[in-house]
């Protein structure tokens, strides 16, 4: 075996590279106010707080310098508490607020760049949206509700009423066709904002708090939904929530923002095992760290009197999932990848998380 080496990101969770990104962001600012496009290129404009840039200069900065890349088929998650910038962020990089500065983009082309005909074309065939309001057409019914963008679209009735059906029955609609918003509940009139996004097949979509004006049960279902989307379909999403723990369960990274600026972004185990600052450790103080945590980040070098003949699991497995096999072990259970030794993990690294998880509980 190989020495013990110190935790890292996976390499399905690591950052894309910009030419391999779906979605590439750099330096972007969203600032309102006199002077606004003066404030990204002054120095001293950049070096004050959001209460002083307000204070001294009567502009409110609410994205500041935000860059980060999403991979292909990635859940990019972005979230904050109110007024962390996160909602206008997800409005700038679809240009429903124009931002101030910087650069967005989408498969390599230049978002900001784009006029007002090839934006329309990139709404209708490249991305989509999905908000916390569902803004159904209350006078049509589900099928055609659908199908309305592909109607925008000049697609033709038949063939936008089969790709509608298509979608109908991928979010778990049939049946419902016919049925008017009103006749329906808060979660499938969600689902039919959902087919709605769908339908034109975009490669990206947007979803700003999507199920935050759901009960919790119905919320939980909708997340349900989104991952089984996500599995089935593959769409590249970025998803806004203010929920750390919806977070947690849809992303496979996360940006955790503040005041406008990004704090962290990371998978979520490592926000939890290696968190930027006392912000994000504040941040993700309350959830249990045993269904987040995975083994790379609890265990430890074998020391000299360590056996090293017990079971193996891989660094990827979460703590919760892993407990049963380290506690019905006699010796430590190693860490392996690729044949590779990157530590152990015994009763007390395990125990040490579930009884943390209890206390939380």
């Amino acid at each position: 075996m190989g020495a013990v080496t110190a935790p890292t990101a996976t390499a399905s969770a690591a950052a894309p590279s910009p030419a391999q990104a779906a979605v590439s962001v750099r330096g972007l600012w969203k600032v309102f106010g006199p002077g606004a496009r003066s404030v990204p290129t002054d120095p001293a404009a950049r070096a004050l707080s959001r209460r002083e840039l307000l204070e001294q200069r009567g502009c409110t900065a609410a994205v500041r310098d935000v860059g980060f890349d999403v991979a292909p088929g990635e859940v990019f998650v972005v979230m904050g508490l109110s007024g962390s910038g996160k909602s206008t962020l997800v409005r700038c990089l679809t240009r429903l607020v124009e931002p101030t500065a910087g650069q967005v983009l989408l498969e390599g082309e230049d978002l900001l760049a784009a006029d007002d005909r090839r934006l329309r074309e990139l709404r209708r065939h490249s991305f989509a949206m999905v908000f916390q309001h569902f803004g159904l057409l209350p006078h049509r019914r589900v099928l055609d509700n659908v199908s309305y963008g592909l109607e925008i679209a000049g697609t033709g009735k038949a063939q936008r009423r089969r790709r509608a059906q298509e979608v109908v029955d991928l979010v778990g609609l049939s049946g419902y066709e016919a049925a008017y918003p009103h006749q329906l509940s808060g979660g499938m009139q969600q689902r039919v904002g959902l087919a709605r996004a769908l339908a034109g097949d975009p490669g990206l979509l947007f979803l700003d708090e999507p199920f935050s004006a759901l009960d919790p049960l119905i919320r939980r279902e909708m997340q349900n939904e989104v991952v089984r989307l996500h599995r089935e379909v593959g769409t590249t999403m970025v998803f806004v929530t203010h929920d750390l723990r919806e977070a947690l369960r849809l992303g496979d990274r996360i940006l955790i923002m503040r005041d406008g600026r990004p704090v962290q972004c990371a998978p979520g185990d490592e926000l939890l095992g290696a968190p930027a600052d006392d912000y994000v450790r504040d941040f993700v103080r309350e959830v249990p760290r045993a269904g987040v945590l995975t083994l790379r980040w609890i265990m430890r070098p074998p020391a000299a009197d360590d056996p090293l003949d017990g079971p193996e699991l891989g660094p990827d497995v979460v703590v919760r999932e892993a407990t049963r096999a380290v506690l019905a072990a006699d010796r430590p259970v190693k860490v392996v990848a690729d044949g590779r030794l990157l530590g152990i993990v015994g009763h007390d690294e395990i125990l040490s998380i579930v009884a943390d998880a209890e206390q939380v509980g």
